[in-house]
């Protein structure tokens, strides 16, 4: 069972003993997981401290381990070296990758985004959701008319009211969003790596300090799912988080997505996409494994997603 390891708490020291992530708290121990249980470790907590065979041992799984900073956002990860038994070739293939199969590879996940917005929008009964079919047809190679920001900016009212902006440095909705961001974020630059590619080498994301370019690439059409998960918690009153919170979160990585008529849970959904996206670098054809938009019944369900499941 994949499993998010959420470290918030001062003063605690992780470290591995006999295939288990080990917890301690003033040299006791308060907590173990198996490592082949382990998704990813997201610490938040700048007083705890870790030994370095952990990060090897995650390492060797291709489990990261996101630190972030305050409001939740990630600010430095861990990354296995090697990930894929043809991960030179497929890094150089990404390296070389043209600029015109970037921009059309960009044009998909971009639709597929503004799609999963109106998917989600049309099944809570907001005004204006239809129009994003729309919207999405409009966009070009590399979205060159930034119809993605056009799209959120009609997206993020609709969804969250009239008075919400996004803004990664507030509380409230927004540190809601941004843990939920970090979930999806560690599992794209798992399945990056596992696929043999660079996290860093984005096809649109290429900012100089960001670690996770391609991940924050291939998140995109993710993001509606915490969306709806964080909108959901609003309605519930909730807007600051806490450990039953943080597991409702880490359970989106177990709903099914449907690729080609088959279920497959978002972890796996990550995976498919981060390989199609090596294939599609390698072959020079920008053919991407996306999901479909979850019908109506399927957003109802995930916001009800409750915290009985461990994280």
């Amino acid at each position: 069972m994949d499993r998010f390891v959420d470290i918030a708490t001062d003063g605690r020291h992780l470290s591995t003993h006999r295939g288990f992530l080990i917890v301690e708290e003033d040299g006791a121990e308060i907590g173990r997981v198996a490592l082949d249980d382990v998704h990813a470790v997201i610490v938040h907590a700048h007083g705890a401290t870790w030994s370095g065979s952990l990060v090897a041992r995650l390492a060797e799984r291709g489990a990261p381990i996101v630190f972030c900073g305050p409001n939740h956002n990630p600010i430095a990860v861990t990354l296995p070296l090697e990930g894929h038994h043809a991960q030179n070739a497929r890094m150089q293939a990404q390296w070389g990758a043209s600029r015109p199969l970037e921009k059309q590879l960009w044009r998909r996940i971009v639709q597929a985004k503004i799609a999963m917005q109106g998917s989600l929008l049309d099944a809570r009964g907001a005004p204006g959701a239809a129009g994003f079919q729309l919207i999405a047809r409009r966009v070009k190679s590399g979205d060159p008319d930034n119809v993605e920001a056009q799209a959120a900016r009609r997206y993020w009212p609709a969804l969250m009211g009239k008075d919400f902006r996004r803004d990664r440095a507030a509380l409230g909705a927004n540190a809601l969003l941004n843990y939920g961001y970090t979930v999806m974020r560690a599992t794209c630059a798992r399945a990056v790596v596992a696929a043999g590619l660079h996290p860093t080498i984005g096809i649109q994301h290429s900012n100089r300090g960001n670690a996770f370019a391609l991940a924050d690439d291939l998140v995109e059409p993710f993001r509606p799912l915490v969306d709806a998960l964080v909108a959901a918690m609003i309605e519930e009153g909730i807007d600051a988080l806490d450990p039953p919170l943080k597991r409702r979160f880490a359970r989106l990585i177990a709903l099914d997505l449907r690729i080609a008529g088959e279920a497959s849970p978002v972890s796996v959904a990550a995976q498919r996409l981060a390989q199609s996206l090596a294939k599609a670098f390698e072959t020079g054809r920008a053919e991407l494994a996306l999901f479909d938009p979850p019908t109506p019944m399927e957003w109802a369900a995930l916001a009800r997603l409750d915290d009985q499941a461990e994280a």
